[in-house]
């Protein structure tokens, strides 16, 4: 399909496709999707080639820390992305689920059953992980994908498309099911955006400009997510080693994630022992901390931190920290600057984390437990689409039945609603 041919008859394709692909049983996707991750494989030495130019532009730009690791490739992070549509594979079908059944007093019998969504169109940037993760959740859920990645990644995107589209023609499905854009004018994706009557969900992925950009430009839906701003507590009643170990995991494994820390929040009352042990640590793995008058008593090398620190995504080695006189003001902090991402309680008090899970409405809240779970593999749902902080059909790591919705079926057996009338 060329770009010539203009993006609307290229989702008017996939959609066609998408109808085809919604009859296929679980077994046939699951084969289907097994295929798609070995033609990856074999593909591997062309793919790393592509993604090779991608970085070589990318630092000829200057672009370097978190976008330079989301875009760039190795063979491990090639055979983690064809072991992701493996376990997508592996998981259970939800289409065709019945998720409730009930007999009603007219006799009528009332099923709800998941089916698919219809046409998804993913926008995003950086991460080619995603063309392949978004197409065998997509697929898996009986859904076409138009995929428009940014410029930054357009030959890491093109060769492994290429690779899923082969394995999806050798099936004997249109390879239009999994359509990439690469037209990537602007004007292309408003295009994308306004095309109500054939694409049923948006989904950008990226930074913040990005995900405004989609959704007030859109006329179709949009599943949003902002940004990360994820907090750690640490109470008065924590293991404050244990408390440790979920700062260094959350900010410093990979701080150019979504369910990385960016603030960290201690009791006044643990304050003294904790801070100093954590700076040291942070300092060790070259984390900047940003303090406020409290903290940098404690820590005399903390910067001073402002107040747009402590609603900032850093994606980056730093970290806004902040002393708290209890628990309800640390609730109060989160309540102020959360993004509804993830936020973690470090405590040994059962009390205190039923507060803290009940008193916030993160789409994930983690009790003793690094933030970094916060995503859908790690929480049993294969590869993810994305992450919803937008309370919709669904909330959270979104997996394959957020990429479906619940219909009704009624069975009868020549029941009418007004009797009297015949």
């Amino acid at each position: 399909m060329t770009e010539a041919s203009g993006i609307r008859e290229q989702a008017l394709r996939c959609r066609d496709a998408a109808q085809a692909l919604a009859q296929l049983d679980s077994v046939a996707k699951d084969a289907l999707l097994v295929s798609m991750a070995r033609a990856l494989e074999d593909d591997a030495a062309a793919i790393l080639a592509a993604n090779a130019r991608d970085l070589e532009a990318a630092r000829a730009r200057g672009t370097g820390g978190a976008m330079l690791d989301r875009l760039a490739l190795d063979p491990a992070r090639l055979a983690g992305i064809a072991r992701a549509l493996r376990e997508v594979a592996a998981l259970p079908d939800p289409v065709g689920q019945v998720t409730r059944r009930e007999t009603r007093p007219s006799g009528i019998r009332v099923e709800r059953v998941r089916v698919p969504l219809g046409v998804i169109a993913m926008i995003y940037e950086a991460r080619p992980n995603v063309t392949a993760d978004a197409a065998a959740l997509c697929i898996k859920a009986g859904n076409g994908v138009i995929l428009r990645g940014g410029s930054e990644a357009i030959h890491s995107n093109t060769a492994i498309a290429a690779a899923l589209q082969r394995a999806i023609g050798q099936a004997d499905l249109d390879p239009a099911v999994l359509t990439l854009v690469t037209d990537l004018r602007r004007e292309t994706m408003l295009e994308l955006l306004q095309l109500t009557d054939i694409v049923d969900l948006a989904i950008p992925r990226g930074g913040e400009g990005l995900i405004r950009f989609v959704a007030e430009h859109a006329r179709v839906p949009v599943i949003k997510h902002y940004k990360g701003v994820c907090h750690l507590y640490v109470d008065r009643a924590a293991d404050l080693e244990l408390a440790l170990r979920l700062l260094l995991d959350g900010k410093a494994s990979r701080p150019g994630v979504c369910n990385a820390l960016e603030t960290l929040l201690v009791h006044a009352d643990v304050a003294a022992r904790f801070l100093p042990a954590a700076g040291a640590a942070l300092r060790a793995r070259k984390v900047e901390v940003r303090g406020d008058d409290a903290t940098r008593a404690l820590l005399p090398e903390a910067v001073p931190a402002t107040e747009d620190d402590y609603a900032a995504e850093f994606l980056d080695l730093v970290i806004a920290v902040r002393v708290v006189e209890d628990l309800a003001q640390a609730i109060a902090h989160v309540r102020r600057y959360t993004s509804d991402h993830t936020e973690v309680i470090a405590t040994a008090d059962e009390a205190a984390a039923r507060a803290f899970v009940g008193a916030l409405r993160s789409a994930v809240v983690m009790v003793n437990a690094s933030s970094r779970f916060s995503d859908g593999g790690e929480l049993g749902l294969g590869a993810e689409i994305g992450i919803s902080t937008t309370r919709l059909h669904s909330y959270g790591p979104m997996g394959l039945e957020a990429l479906t919705v619940e219909r009704f079926v009624v069975h009868g057996e020549g029941q009418v609603r007004h009797p009297d009338l015949l």
